[in-house]
């Protein structure tokens, strides 16, 4: 994805969308504790947009102040994440994995590292889980899956043929 075609991204369920016609700057992952409580994971991977370059395309999010300054807008359907903002400023942070193309952002740098786990520098020597997990409950939740796709759709949910 070039900057020109810009980057959309959402939520799980697909009740809020976005788009950010401009560059994502300084991608990086966010160790501190409230990043981590804020996405229930170990880290949290941000970049930046320009107001000016971002829009809403679906929905509104919900928004919870963590802090006297800032600010974290999320799905109020399914939970995702997607904002860290500071009102006010000339930009706001996306989590790069609501990204439609998460792998399209390589993170830069790192920040609050005495939040980071002391043993990230071991995942590498873990054994890995083969990707195609052909087991029955895979397949189910395969077959069954209410996430949003990767990409902007007219409507969400899709509607079902009744046949």
């Amino acid at each position: 994805m070039t900057i020109a075609e810009g980057y959309s991204g959402g939520c799980q369920c697909g009740a809020v969308r976005y788009r950010a016609a401009g560059p994502i700057g300084y991608p990086h992952l966010c160790h501190c504790r409230m990043c981590q409580k804020a996405s229930g994971n170990y880290a949290l991977p941000l970049g930046s947009v320009q107001r000016a370059d971002f829009e809403l395309t679906r929905g509104e999010p919900s928004w919870f102040h963590s802090s006297d300054l800032v600010r974290r807008g999320f799905c109020n359907a399914c939970g995702t994440p997607l904002f860290y903002d500071i009102p006010g400023t000339d930009f706001i942070n996306l989590t790069l994995g609501s990204l439609d193309k998460p792998m399209a952002v390589q993170p830069v740098a790192q920040s609050n590292p005495a939040g980071k786990m002391s043993w990230f520098h071991t995942l590498d020597g873990l054994p890995m889980e083969p990707d195609s997990d052909g087991s029955d409950r895979a397949l189910t939740i395969r077959s069954s899956n209410h996430q949003h796709p990767d990409h902007d759709t007219q409507t969400w949910p899709q509607e079902k043929s009744h046949d």
